[in-house]
């Protein structure tokens, strides 16, 4: 009874028992979350509010008396006729702050390069009639904290010292505060800087003009530190300046000086007007952000040529920037003469060289009118900075025709109207630039010269080269590309080559679908380093021959000359020839153009130049289409490995579950080698299947991929991934199998002296490659004794550049690891020789199927090599010649040593381990078994 009492209690009691074992982790589990969201909810509400309330404390006691606080109507907070063009400004510039960035790091050869934006977010209306509520971003940059290297391409060495907020010349700041209607006045609150690192708190204070013209274009304020004068957080206060960029200007000089405003007679050629145009003056013009080239005229020697003054120093270009346009006629513009140290990124609004200028388009004329004026009086403090002394006169005219002389898009000239004698005065002066933007959106024409010395020079008979070849068309993209050239003396130097013109059809900056049969060209070269004594840009025009891919040029280029007063004057060198034969479209060699540049002078002409030659490693669009197809195919093949290879290692240990015994006989330096060669790729890459990369992007946007290949990449991560640890349980169960096995002993010393045996060969095969490395470096050096370095603002990231970088030792030491891991039966090999052991340890499929694998990415190699044309390195996805050792001998010997491994451990499984030695060497010592007396029989 007390038995079955016991069994009839316990049964509900162990029902009961399961019912909470199933419900209990769903319910614990909503629970956990419900919690997590109201803490995280908690906790984000409350750091809001205390934020809020840290930030209006702040506001009442900072900003109080320059703009009252006022609380918001949350009924019209979108209602307002203020917008946040009004109030904020992309063009600006500061003073002091030098804690802030670090300007001890800063050499004296470039100018304080600052600018800052300020960026409202929200614009809100108050309770108070013309108080504004404003959030806003505001962005400091210091650009010679980029911009500061002389080095020769080596690695810079800071000391680190105690933690600070002030990193990289870019700081941040998120503000919150008021804005007054009446009193134009702004006044803020907020915390930023840059990085993860704390927070600084800032005041800022803005004022604005009271009307909006070009005498009444500047912002001027401060940004005070809120931190205590002794703490490390503090910093002096910065000075700001900004370009006012009110809806409401009122332009006040723009079209009001047309009698004696702009120069005439001084054109050469007509005009393009941009009334007729498609697109009006402000599409044109209005945004237009382009650097031009400045022509200084012979009067310069005996008068002032500068617009900056007599003592600014010598100028060579400036910077034209559109801010604002209205009813396609009027616009204003910012002028800037920055020093050679300027690269372009952003628009340079310094004080010191920025003229404020605003000016009208003459329908008549077709030529853009405007008056320049300075910034004054910001020496002593940029809050007392003011615009004036609108003195230079500025005209600027679009070019109908262009032509070998005159590559010059957009042209005009500047000038002072104050006499002579007066200070500030400078002589005309012209500027030019060819401008991408423009060439793409005019209908600008090309007039050919009539030369006969080009005639005679292309008129050579090519006696058949080249028949029945298809070369590039004339249209087509393939005639663009970027060079390395060499001249006698072996310097190397970068450059390009872009055409224009093809007879009256521009293929500047347009698509290459229509096609039409004619021969002249017109072609710019440009040259980004200086194997002529500086710079260069050349303009050619000639004859290209489709049926034998011949171009035949005369150029010219711009020599400059500086005079006893260091004025640059340029004089104009034609006595050029240029010869360009480009590849065939079949062709497999890496140079599909070859040429040279000549001077035609005599050796004694100051002008002559030694020839130069030149190559170009760029593609054809059809070897680009090929590239795509092999790389679809190479990913396939890339995902098909790793698959296959978890696949045999899983057959593996199904092999080991069945025959459990032969688990000790499996060495453990090879399984050590097959996981190292997992790993270390997932570790050298594991930030690929989190971070994105930069080289992959760049990778993504020239081939046209779209980032596919990185969500491939992380694809094949995961199952290296997967076969790492299938390969570790491996080496774990082989591992513990010797644990207490009766040979343990015997199976420890063979196992040491096949790590004896191989470690050292790895590493002399390691010490040959480092060797190697060397010599190959020192001789590439030798062979390259001018390769400069780039500077960012022309650096051409060619096809040359992007698929023919010098190796390092890392690639070359990962090339060996390949190499290690195609032999990875050796120690295998050595370990059955050591022990003679003739178990079958290895499933055939594992190290057959393994050595396949390894095996395969070099035949297909060679196929690469024998039928398919040049390809860049940067696309090589499967037998990736960085991870191994790739060319026709090594894609001979691999295979065939893997085969030959894979073959002994097939013959050591069968007929013992030592069968690979002579009869004599086979021989071992075995116990004898001798029957055992016992006591009975005694």
């Amino acid at each position: 009874m007390e038995s079955n009492s016991s069994s009839s209690s316990s049964a509900p009691l162990h029902k009961s028992r399961v019912r909470v074992l199933t419900i209990l982790p769903t319910r614990s589990l909503l629970l956990f979350f419900f919690l997590f969201f109201c803490i995280n909810f908690t906790t984000t509400t409350s750091n809001s509010i205390t934020q809020s309330s840290d930030s209006e404390t702040l506001y009442s006691k900072h900003c109080n008396d320059v703009v009252p606080k006022s609380d918001t109507d949350p009924t019209r907070w979108f209602v307002t006729n203020l917008s946040i063009q009004d109030i904020g400004f992309r063009n600006g510039y500061f003073t002091g702050g030098d804690q802030l960035f670090k300007q001890n790091l800063k050499t004296t050869e470039v100018d304080d390069l600052k600018a800052l934006s300020f960026v409202p977010s929200d614009v809100g209306k108050t309770l108070t009639e013309g108080v504004f509520k404003v959030r806003a971003t505001l962005h400091l940059r210091d650009y010679s904290i980029f911009h500061n290297s002389t080095r020769r391409n080596l690695r810079l060495v800071y000391f680190k010292g105690p933690r600070s907020h002030f990193r990289k010349g870019l700081l941040n700041f998120r503000l919150d505060g008021y804005y007054s209607e009446s009193s134009k006045k702004l006044c803020m609150v907020g915390n930023g800087g840059s990085g993860n690192l704390r927070p600084l708190s800032v005041v800022l204070k803005l004022n604005y003009p009271q009307s909006s013209s070009i005498y009444d274009s500047l912002i001027t304020g401060t940004l005070e530190s809120l931190s205590d004068k002794h703490d490390g957080d503090y910093f002096e206060p910065l000075l700001m300046l900004g370009l006012y960029q009110s809806s409401s200007y009122e332009y006040k000089l723009a079209g009001k000086d047309s009698e004696n405003g702009c120069l005439r007679g001084d054109d050469r050629g007509e005009n393009l007007g941009v009334g007729k145009s498609k697109r009006g003056l402000c599409m044109l013009l209005g945004k237009l952000h382009e650097s031009f080239e400045l022509e200084y005229g012979s009067d310069c020697g005996s008068v002032n040529c500068n617009p900056l003054g007599g003592n600014a120093g010598y100028v060579s270009s400036f910077v034209y920037y559109g801010t604002r346009c209205a009813n396609e006629r009027k616009m204003q513009m910012l002028l800037g003469f920055p020093n050679s140290s300027y690269y372009g990124i952003k628009f340079p609004f310094d004080p010191h060289t920025t003229f404020i200028t605003e000016g009208a388009w003459d329908e008549k004329e077709n030529r853009l009118c405007a008056v320049a004026c300075r910034i004054l009086n910001f020496t002593e403090s940029l809050t007392h900075a003011f615009v004036g002394d609108c003195s230079t006169k500025f005209s600027l005219r679009l070019p109908t025709k262009l032509s070998l002389w005159n590559r010059s898009t957009v042209a005009g000239e500047m000038w002072s109207i104050k006499e002579v004698n007066d200070s500030g005065y400078f002589a005309k002066i012209g500027f030019h630039t060819l401008s991408g933007w423009l060439m793409k959106l005019l209908d600008f024409k090309y007039e050919y010269s009539e030369n006969d010395d080009m005639r005679k020079t292309c008129a050579e008979k090519k006696a058949g080269r080249g028949k029945g070849k298809i070369y590039p068309d004339e249209f087509s993209v393939d005639m663009k590309f970027g060079m390395t050239m060499r001249n006698s003396k072996g310097q190397q130097a970068s450059g390009y080559s872009s055409p224009l013109f093809v007879d009256d059809e521009r293929v500047y900056g347009r698509r290459f679908w229509d096609k039409l049969p004619q021969t002249k060209s017109s072609i710019d070269f440009g040259f980004r380093h200086d194997v002529f004594p500086s710079k260069a840009e050349l303009s050619a025009e000639g004859i290209y021959d489709r049926d034998y891919g011949n171009l035949c040029m005369i150029g010219c280029r711009h020599v400059p000359v500086k005079n006893q007063t260091l004025i640059k004057q340029d004089m104009l060198d034609c006595a050029i020839k240029i010869i360009v034969q480009f590849s065939p479209l079949d062709t497999k060699d890496g140079q599909n153009v070859k040429g040279t540049i000549e001077s035609t002078r005599r050796k004694l002409d100051p002008l002559y130049f030694e020839p130069i030659e030149f190559s170009s490693n760029s593609i054809y669009t059809s070897q680009a289409a090929a590239s795509i197809s092999r790389i679809d195919f190479e990913i396939s093949m890339v995902l098909i490995s790793n698959t296959l290879a978890c696949v045999f290692v899983g057959l593996q240990l199904l092999f080991v579950k069945k025959h459990p015994d032969v688990l000790p006989f499996v060495s453990i330096v090879m399984l050590i080698v097959l996981s190292l060669g997992y790993m270390i790729p997932l570790l050298v890459n594991f930030e690929a299947l989190f971070v994105p990369n930069k080289h992959h992007s760049q990778q993504d946007t020239f081939l046209g991929t779209g980032g596919w290949l990185q969500v491939n990449e992380v694809i094949v991560r995961v199952l290296m991934m997967v076969a790492l640890l299938l390969q570790l349980r491996l080496l774990q169960l082989t591992w513990s199998s010797r644990q207490g096995h009766g040979n343990q002993k015997s199976l420890r010393d063979s196992e040491r002296k096949v790590l004896y045996a191989t470690l050292p060969l790895y590493i002399a095969g390691a010490l040959i490659v480092w060797f190697v490395n060397l010599r190959k470096n020192a001789y590439q050096r030798s062979h390259r004794p001018f390769q400069r370095p780039h500077r960012m603002a022309y650096r051409v990231s060619t096809l040359h550049h992007l698929a023919y970088q010098q190796h390092s030792l890392r690639e070359d030491l990962s090339s060996y690891a390949g190499l290690v891991l195609d032999g990875f039966l050796l120690p295998q090999i050595l370990f059955n020789l050591f022990f003679n052991s003739g178990e079958k340890a290895l499933a055939c499929a594992f190290y057959l199927g393994t050595t396949v694998l390894h095996v395969l990415p070099h035949a297909y190699d060679l196929y690469r090599a024998q039928t398919g044309t040049w390809f860049l390195d940067l696309s090589y996805i499967y037998a990736n010649q960085k991870m191994d050792f790739y060319s026709t001998a090594w894609n001979i010997i691999i295979p065939c040593g893997g085969l030959l491994f894979a073959a002994i451990i097939f013959l050591q499984q069968r007929f013992g381990g030592r069968f690979v030695l002579p009869k004599r060497f086979r021989q071992t010592s075995v116990y004898e078994k001798v029957p055992v007396i016992s006591n009975e029989e005694l």
